[in-house]
C-alpha cells in the first residue's frame, strides 16, 4: 500500500522538484519509505507503507532488461497464482512483491494484462521501449487517482492535495460540481470539486503515449457488460466470499477487523479468523454511557466466541467536535457524512496496536439491498416504466395504502399525514409523469428535488446560479429506454455514488490518514460479479433485505444475529451536529463561499445559526459548514496561495 504521484510532459525538461513537493504531502500514505523514477519526459514518486515483502519490495520494480518500470498503490490479491504461472511461463521475478506481477503480465498480454488483476490498486507503467505510460484503477475504485491535464502534460496523484501542493494548480471551485455537492452530500466521479481536476473513473485505463502526445481512455470492466448467472445464489456466493475472505488476508503485517454488531462485519470475521494463520485483532466502536444503539457488547460477544481479541474505542462529543475540521480536511474530498469520526478513530487504534491491515463489512448494504429506500427505488422505477408502457391502466399501482419504511415517529407522522401513502402515490405519479422518461427513481427516494433546487436558489449568489445551465443532477440515473436490467441498474447507482463517494472515499482516506490500509471484501470484483450477474437473471429486491447473503452464511452465523435489525454506524447524530454548528457554524458568516461568489451573505448569516428555509428538504446547514472547513482548511494548510 502506497501513495504515488507524477509529472508526464510532451517537453524533456520535467521539474523533478513539483514531484518531490507531491510526493511529500503523502507521507501519511506510506510512511516506510519513498522511491523515485525519471525518465525525459516522465518523473513518477511513490510512498510505501510496507506489507508484503517487507525487506525486497521497494518501488520503482522493473521487469528483466528494466525496459518497464512501475510504481503502485494497493494490493493484488492474487499474486501468488499470478508468480506461479509467470514462473512457469519463463519469467524471472526479482522479488516477492504483489506489485511486480503487474510487470511481467504487461509482457505476455500487453494492454489486456489488467484484465488478469484481483485485488484493489492504481498504477503507474513506464514502457521505455514504446515511451508511453499506462494508468490503471481497480474496477470498483478502492483506491484514487486524480488528474489534471493542460496541453501536452498531465499531473496525477493518489490525493487531491497532492495535486494541488504541485502549485500547478488553480484552486477554482467547479460550480457544477459544487451543485452536485449540495444535492448529494458529495461529488460523484470523475468530477472534483476543483475546476480542471478529475478522477480516473474505476475500471479504467488511461495511455499517455510521448511522441506524438497522445493521451488515450478507455474502461477495461463496466458493471453493465456483466452477464447474466444462473444458479443457486447461495452456494454462489458463499463460494466467492470464501475465496474473497482467504485473498484479503495475505499480509506480511497482522491483520485487524473493525467490527460492529452488525451481519456484514461479523460474516468477514468469522470467515477471516477461520483462515487467517496467525491472531485476528478486532476493534470496535462505542459511545460514553453505553446508550441503546453502542454495539460494543454485540462486538465483545462474538469476538469472544472466535477467541480475538477485542479493542475498544469510545467516541465523545468533546473530542469530535475538537478534531472535526481535521476530518474535513482528510477526508481529501468534501462529504457531509457525520460517520468519520469512527473510521478515523478505528485506523488510529489499529495503528497505535501495530495493526496497519484492517478488514471491514463495507459494501454488504449496497450490494445486498441493506437500505430500504434502494430496494424501493427499484419498485418506483418498475412501476414508472409500466406507467411508460401501458398509460392509465397503471394508475391505480400509486393509489395503493402502503407501509412506512421504517417505525421512527417522524416517519410514522409523515406516513400518517399522507393518508397512509396515498398522498405520496398521488405526488410519485405526477413526478414519473413530469420526469424524463430515461430518469430512473432513485434521488427522488431520499430528496424532493424540486424542493432542494428552490432551496439552492435561495443559497446561491445569482452569477453562480446563472453558471449552472443545463445542471441536472439526476441526469446521473439516466438510461434509455426500455430498461432491462432495473435491479442491477439500480444496484450499480448505489455502488457507483454513495458506496463509492461517501464510503470508500472516507474508509480509504481516514484509514491512510494513520498509515493503515484499508481491505473491502465485500467490493471484490469476483463477488460483485456473480450478484450482479444473478441479479440480472433473476431479480431479487422483492425478497427481504440482504436475503441471499443471509441464505450464504447461515450456516455459520448465530440465528441471533441473522435476526437483528439493521442499524448501521449510529453515533449520538443530533448531539454531535449541534455542538459542530454552534462551534464552526459562525464561519459561514461572510466565509469563503460567500466570498468566493457562492453562497448569499444572507444565507451565510442565516444558516450559520443553524436555521434554513422551512421548505428545506435537506440538512443544508451541516452541508455549507463541511464545504466551508473544507476550502478553509487547504487554504490554511499552505496548499492554495
Amino acid at each position: 500500500m502506497c501513495g504515488i504521484c507524477g509529472l508526464i510532459s510532451s517537453q524533456s525538461n520535467i521539474e523533478i522538484q513539483t514531484v518531490k513537493q507531491m510526493n511529500d504531502s503523502l507521507t501519511h500514505r506510506g510512511p516506510d519509505g519513498e522511491g523515485y523514477f525519471t525518465a525525459p519526459h516522465l518523473a513518477m514518486a511513490m510512498r510505501r507503507l510496507s506489507i508484503i515483502d517487507l525487506k525486497n519490495g521497494w518501488q520503482p520494480l522493473y521487469n528483466e532488461d528494466k525496459s518497464l518500470a512501475i510504481i503502485a498503490n494497493g494490493e493484488i490479491y492474487n499474486y501468488i497464482e499470478l508468480r506461479e504461472s509467470l514462473q512457469k511461463k519463463g519469467h524471472r521475478l526479482s522479488t516477492d512483491s504483489d506489485i511486480e506481477t503487474i510487470l511481467h503480465l504487461y509482457e505476455d498480454h500487453g494492454l489486456d494484462f489488467v484484465q488478469h488483476l484481483r485485488g484493489m490498486f492504481v498504477f503507474a507503467l513506464w514502457d521505455e521501449k514504446r515511451k508511453r505510460l499506462v494508468l490503471a484503477r481497480d474496477r470498483i475504485g478502492e483506491k484514487p487517482l486524480y488528474l489534471f491535464e493542460d496541453r501536452n502534460r498531465l499531473l496525477f496523484a493518489s490525493e487531491l492535495r497532492t495535486i494541488l501542493r504541485s502549485k500547478q494548480v488553480d484552486f477554482k471551485l467547479d460550480p457544477i460540481a459544487v451543485n452536485q455537492y449540495f444535492f448529494n452530500g458529495y461529488v460523484p466521479e470523475p468530477m472534483t470539486p476543483i475546476k480542471g481536476v478529475r478522477k480516473l473513473p474505476a475500471g479504467n485505463v488511461l495511455i499517455v503515449d510521448v511522441d506524438p502526445w497522445k493521451v488515450t481512455e478507455y474502461p477495461y470492466w463496466r458493471f453493465e457488460d456483466i452477464p447474466p448467472l444462473e444458479g443457486d445464489p447461495s452456494r454462489l456466493i458463499r463460494a466467492e466470499l470464501e475465496r474473497a475472505s482467504e485473498l484479503v488476508i495475505r499480509s506480511d503485517v497482522p491483520v485487524g477487523i473493525a467490527l460492529s454488531g452488525g451481519l456484514d462485519s461479523s460474516a468477514i470475521a468469522i470467515l477471516a479468523a477461520r483462515k487467517y494463520p496467525g491472531v485476528l485483532q478486532a476493534f470496535s466502536v462505542g459511545y460514553p454511557g453505553r446508550p441503546d444503539y453502542d454495539e460494543r457488547n454485540q462486538a465483545k460477544e462474538l469476538s469472544q466466541a472466535l477467541k480475538i481479541p477485542l479493542h475498544e474505542i469510545e467516541l465523545t462529543t468533546d473530542e469530535h467536535t475538537g478534531i472535526f475540521p481535521g476530518l474535513v480536511g482528510l477526508r481529501d474530498d468534501p462529504i457531509a457524512d457525520i460517520s468519520g469520526f469512527g473510521y478515523y478513530a478505528v485506523a488510529r487504534k489499529a495503528r497505535e496496536m501495530g495493526v496497519p491491515v484492517l478488514l471491514q463489512g463495507q459494501g454488504g448494504d449496497e450490494l445486498f439491498w441493506g437500505y430500504e429506500w434502494v430496494r424501493q427505488a427499484a419498485v418506483q422505477t418498475i412501476r414508472k416504466q409500466s406507467l411508460i408502457r401501458n398509460g392509465w391502466q397503471v394508475i391505480p399501482q400509486y393509489l395503493r395504502p402502503s407501509l412506512p419504511l421504517n417505525s421512527t415517529p417522524s416517519t410514522l407522522a409523515g406516513w400518517l399525514k399522507s393518508g397512509f401513502g396515498v398522498l405520496n402515490g398521488l405526488s410519485e405519479l405526477r413526478r414519473d409523469q413530469n420526469a424524463p422518461q430515461e430518469q430512473m427513481v432513485f434521488m427522488e427516494m431520499r430528496w424532493d428535488i424540486s424542493a432542494l433546487e428552490a432551496e439552492l436558489r435561495w443559497l446561491y449568489q445569482p452569477a453562480f446560479q446563472e453558471s449552472l445551465p443545463g445542471c441536472f443532477p439526476a441526469d446521473l440515473y439516466t438510461l434509455p429506454q426500455p430498461w432491462k436490467y432495473i435491479d442491477s441498474e439500480i444496484s450499480r447507482f448505489i455502488i457507483q455514488t454513495y458506496l463509492l463517494e461517501n464510503g470508500i472515499v472516507q474508509g480509504d482516506r481516514l484509514s491512510m490518514a494513520n498509515s493503515v490500509e484499508l481491505r473491502l471484501p465485500f467490493v471484490d470484483f469476483r463477488l460483485v460479479e456473480t450478484v450482479m450477474g444473478l441479479r440480472k437473471a433473476s431479480p431479487d429486491h422483492q425478497k427481504p433485505p440482504k436475503f441471499w447473503l443471509k441464505e450464504a452464511v447461515k450456516d455459520f452465523i448465530p440465528a441471533s444475529l441473522l435476526d437483528r435489525p439493521k442499524r448501521g454506524f449510529q453515533p449520538p447524530v443530533q448531539e454531535w451536529h449541534k455542538n459542530i454548528m454552534q462551534t464552526y457554524g459562525p464561519l459561514l458568516k461572510e466565509g469563503y463561499l460567500v466570498q468566493s461568489g457562492i453562497m448569499k451573505s444572507e444565507a451565510g448569516q442565516m444558516l450559520s445559526q443553524d436555521v434554513f428555509p422551512a421548505f428545506s428538504s435537506s440538512y443544508l446547514p451541516f452541508k455549507a459548514l463541511v464545504l466551508e472547513l473544507w476550502c478553509r482548511t487547504m487554504l490554511d494548510s499552505g496548499i492554495i496561495s
